[in-house]
């Protein structure tokens, strides 16, 4: 069961809309259809709100760490140790360079990948036993020019495909308050239908075929 939503992300408008903040989208979008507003804690040194949404069995947190990307493991620690809540009851929503944008993956544990937010968060937590959904963003092709492009904005046809992953993602919060980790995990790893091929005409069908 997921009692913490955190997003990872920059604060400061210069990095509103650049791709390391696709966590803190996800939570914005979140607190709306939760009617939740965020608001500045001190001692948690982060935007935080507490709801308590439909089908929750107690209160549930959202926070978007203050502290910039790679000391995010302050704010989110700070909060769990706070209200006792367990690695495994975090979600960690974050940009994911290994996925390309309109790609995303649920999964508990496991390593970094190099994201700084994550880094700070096992350490932190002293634990990698949270959950992340990992947001695709896509990599540049080299790992020198990685730190600039994650500060960038992405051009409008990758953040549309960013944005239709937080669409589809968004539902199974639903799922996680109830603990249905496996429901969510088979919702958001789910690929489209593809469409049937059409059905031949009455006519074509009773169409005689030629002899050889």
């Amino acid at each position: 069961m997921i009692r913490l939503f955190v997003g990872l992300g920059n604060p400061g408008s210069e990095y509103e809309d650049t791709r390391h903040n696709a966590g803190f989208w996800w939570v914005d979008q979140l607190a709306r259809q939760w009617r939740a507003t965020l608001q500045p804690e001190r001692s948690y040194h982060g935007l935080v709100s507490r709801v308590t949404p439909p089908g929750a069995s107690g209160p549930v947190w959202l926070l978007q760490p203050m502290t910039y990307m790679n000391l995010s493991g302050k704010s989110v620690a700070a909060l769990a140790r706070f209200f006792k809540i367990a690695p495994e009851e975090i979600l960690a929503i974050h940009d994911e360079l290994d996925l390309l944008p309109g790609d995303m993956k649920l999964k508990q544990g496991g390593g970094n990948g190099g994201h700084n937010g994550l880094k700070d968060m096992q350490a932190q937590l002293g634990s990698a036993n949270f959950w992340r959904l990992r947001l695709g963003i896509g990599h540049p092709g080299h790992k020198a020019e990685v730190a600039a492009y994650v500060l960038r904005k992405a051009p409008q046809a990758e953040r549309d495909a960013l944005q239709a992953c937080i669409d589809k993602s968004l539902p199974t919060a639903a799922l996680m308050l109830q603990g249905q980790m496996a429901q969510a995990l088979a919702q958001i790893h789910a690929k489209p239908q593809r469409p049937k091929p059409p059905r031949p005409s009455p006519a074509a069908a009773a169409k005689p075929e030629p002899e050889a």
